[in-house]
């Protein structure tokens, strides 16, 4: 029942972001704030992170293919659909809900044992759609930025490992990119970025915005929308993955 508890709370709370109309033009500032610290914010550990995958990828796909009856482009192949399927999207998406999450979750979780929510309130603004409205939406708008900006460096991480190991030569490895691409791969990754997008704000938000107690709460609700989020990831991740391809 506690399940069922709380996802009709969270419902409710989607709904009440768009119950009460307000001047848009307010929330401007807060969601190119949200976008800043969302999304640039991130793209250091995103660009780190696509690098090393990428290598990692080209360099392991390498060690078992030592048949010479396979082409060596084949290894380009494999590195390409690896990162655009599921490394950029749902990796990316993993370590964002790790460091977006647990920001969303204890900013909203501070304010609501601070009182800061409760005052909000009083002066007659719509907390929901003022609070959380903002960085669902520049979530929406970044992180799919940072899942392209992922492919591309994972697929270059690729490249550059191969090059300077002498593994897979540049001019292969790129004649390897163009071989049988399927353009729908890079339509399902974004599809599956916007749906992760969503449970990364959505989730921890409603863990920080409805915490209670004290600061030690704010801890528990950080921790818990995280792992939430990531259970929510690799389900949503099996779920398009059964439905879309």
């Amino acid at each position: 029942m506690n399940i069922f508890t709380r996802l009709g709370e969270f419902l409710l709370m989607l709904k009440g972001m768009f119950t009460k109309p307000e001047n848009w033009r307010i929330y401007w500032k807060e969601l190119m704030h949200q976008c800043v610290e969302l999304g640039i914010g991130s793209l250091g550990i995103v660009s780190i992170i696509s690098l090393f995958i990428g290598a990692v990828s080209t360099l392991q796909t390498s060690y078992q293919f030592v048949s010479p009856i396979i082409s060596k482009s084949v290894i380009a192949q494999i590195v390409r659909d690896s990162v655009i399927l599921e490394f950029a999207p749902t990796i990316t998406s993993i370590v964002l809900a790790g460091v977006v999450g647990s920001k969303v979750s204890s900013e909203l979780g501070n304010m609501r044992v601070s009182e800061q929510i409760d005052a909000l309130e009083i002066m007659g603004i719509n907390t929901k759609a003022y609070l959380i409205l903002p960085k669902i939406l520049a979530a929406l708008i970044m992180i799919p930025l940072l899942v392209i900006i992922a492919m591309v460096l994972g697929i270059w991480g690729g490249r550059l490992i191969g090059d300077i190991t002498n593994i897979l030569p540049h001019e292969i490895y790129d004649k390897g990119l163009f071989e049988s691409f399927v353009p729908y791969n890079v339509t399902f990754a974004l599809t599956k970025a916007y749906t992760f997008a969503f449970i990364i704000t959505a989730i921890p938000a409603y863990y920080g915005y409805n915490v209670k107690g004290g600061a030690l709460e704010i801890g528990r609700a950080s921790t818990t929308a995280v792992v939430t989020s990531c259970i929510m990831i690799l389900l949503a991740d099996y779920i398009l993955a059964a439905v879309l391809l």
